[in-house]
């Protein structure tokens, strides 16, 4: 009911309020600066996020405005700014805080981070030095079209080089990204604050490869508690565990990857997997839909992939992609090796039988094309050729050329690539998962010189931070939310796989 307006003296007090209100609002703004998005700037600006010990893994993104000067205490996810103060999470805390350097909570901050991240490894460490970074470009100039340079390794030196520090801040922000359920989020922000089970099984396996085995057990967990009983995932979950209703179908990728995450945990920890009693059924769910899921002529049915786009907008519309038959037949042969290894004969003939079904109709389909995203002479190639090979799959000739091949049409003027040949997104901005796909096809399958090159253009397009972001634009900038868990986790694999041989799936 509109009882008119208000009597001169109510009016005065209204003002009187809202003035306070207002007054109140910039106190509040001046003083937690740190969680206040930047007026006029990308709602994901940051270069990387505030952490430190609290509890559960929290961390909150720091401001742009604050980034200057600013720099990660080695080790640990405080934040020395530019004055010499530090921001942090305390132990026990949820939200950020700042302090002087002397504060006892630095130190509790810096000691639990490097506790934890002494638990397991830092892959990286032991590798000969890169060469220097060359110069950031000039905004306006550009490096030609083609691949990195792959050099010879060089001489080890006893100064280390940026991939230690790289993996370290992966892992740190990795477990910041982890909730204590074992929800793995992409990222910290908006569209990127989900669980996807995709990037989720490459944090469980990058946590696996560093020894930091109780978050790998976790994040599998967390993808046995929210699986379907058909044996599907939604294509993504919030950070309590339930579905995102978005309309957006499940992806048949995910359960190729789980299933290849699984089999590499308990390859890494039997005794570990033993006492995990969920995987079992996770495994035996998912690769059950698979097999199930092979059409008459071996293949898949559409779906979307990585790409996280309808099969109708593919150039074969009624086939499934690379994107999604490379993911399955890892994720058959890995579940039957699973099987195999615990005492269950009869599911790992099955799903062997699968693998070999698929593996015949990727032979029929794809190889002969080259092996291009869909089974079309002429195909546009992208990044899932990298699904085919080591760590994911034997040695091939045909794959490893298909993958250079892929790269070259894919490379960007600023030394990185896009997610695939005629990408219909913007085509100046390189992606850094997929740089790191191409980094892990490289160091699994022995050429050292290509990963080296391509973990070096990461390491130079990090954030200020430090942190790996998922878009790099022309200029060399970070150009989307830092950090992406999957870059993050991508380059921990490959680092572990220069420093020793990743297990493969049985063919």
């Amino acid at each position: 009911m509109n009882d008119g307006p208000a009597p001169r003296g109510r009016g005065r007090l209204l003002r009187v309020s809202r003035t306070a209100v207002l007054l109140l609002v910039a106190a509040l703004v001046a003083m937690c600066g740190a969680t206040v998005p930047q007026r006029g700037g990308p709602p994901w600006a940051s270069p990387g996020l505030v952490g430190g010990g609290g509890w559960p893994f929290a961390g909150e993104p720091l401001p742009p405005a604050d980034a200057d000067g600013a720099a990660y205490l080695p080790g640990s996810s405080a934040v020395r700014l530019r004055d010499g103060r530090v921001r942090l999470v305390p132990l026990g805390g949820e939200r950020a805080i700042t302090v002087a350097a002397h504060d006892p909570r630095v130190a509790a901050a810096v000691r639990s981070d490097r506790t934890w991240l002494a638990r397991g490894t830092v892959p990286g460490a032991d590798l000969p030095a890169p060469p220097p970074p060359r110069p950031r470009p000039h905004p306006q100039a550009t490096s030609p079209v083609g691949p990195p340079v792959v050099s010879p390794r060089p001489e080890p030196v006893t100064v280390p080089g940026p991939y230690r520090d790289m993996a370290a801040r992966a892992l740190l922000d990795l477990r910041l990204l982890t909730r204590p359920n074992g929800a793995s989020l992409a990222s910290w922000y908006g569209a990127w604050r989900y669980s996807w089970p995709r990037d989720s099984a490459f944090a469980a396996a990058a946590f696996t490869a560093t020894g930091h085995r109780p978050e790998a057990r976790r994040v599998l967990r967390f993808l046995a508690g929210v699986q379907s009983a058909d044996g599907r995932w939604a294509a993504r979950y919030h950070a309590d565990g339930s579905a995102v209703t978005d309309g957006r179908p499940p992806q048949s990728d995910a359960l190729g990857w789980v299933l290849w995450a699984t089999w590499f945990f308990r390859t890494q920890d039997p005794e570990a997997a033993a006492a995990t009693p969920e995987l079992w059924p996770m495994v035996r769910r998912a690769a059950d839909r698979l097999a199930r899921s092979l059409d008459r002529d071996g293949l898949p049915p559409p779906s979307p992939d990585y790409w996280e786009r309808s099969p109708g907008s593919e150039q074969v519309p009624d086939r499934a992609t690379l994107g999604v038959v490379g993911p399955v037949l890892a994720g058959l042969r890995a579940a039957a090796t699973f099987a195999r290894d615990t005492g269950r004969p009869a599911e790992a003939a099955r799903w062997r039988a699968a693998a070999q079904r698929l593996a015949g109709a990727m032979a029929r389909d794809f190889a002969p094309l080259g092996y291009p995203r869909s089974p079309l002479r002429g195909g546009w190639m992208d990044t899932s050729v990298t699904f085919l090979g080591p760590p994911f799959g034997p040695p091939d000739p045909g794959v490893a050329e298909a993958c250079a091949r892929a790269a070259r049409k894919q490379a960007l003027p600023n030394g990185g690539v896009l997610p695939g040949e005629y990408w219909s997104g913007n085509k100046k901005i390189a992606w850094t998962p997929e740089m790191a796909l191409f980094a892990l096809s490289a160091a699994a399958s022995g050429r050292d010189g290509e990963a080296r090159s391509r973990l070096d253009w990461l390491a130079r397009h990090r954030t200020t931070l430090g942190v790996l972001p998922e878009k790099v634009d022309e200029n060399g900038r970070q150009a989307a939310v830092a950090p992406l868990g999957w870059t993050a986790s991508l380059v921990l694999l490959t680092l572990t796989a220069l420093e020793r041989p990743l297990p493969v799936p049985a063919p």
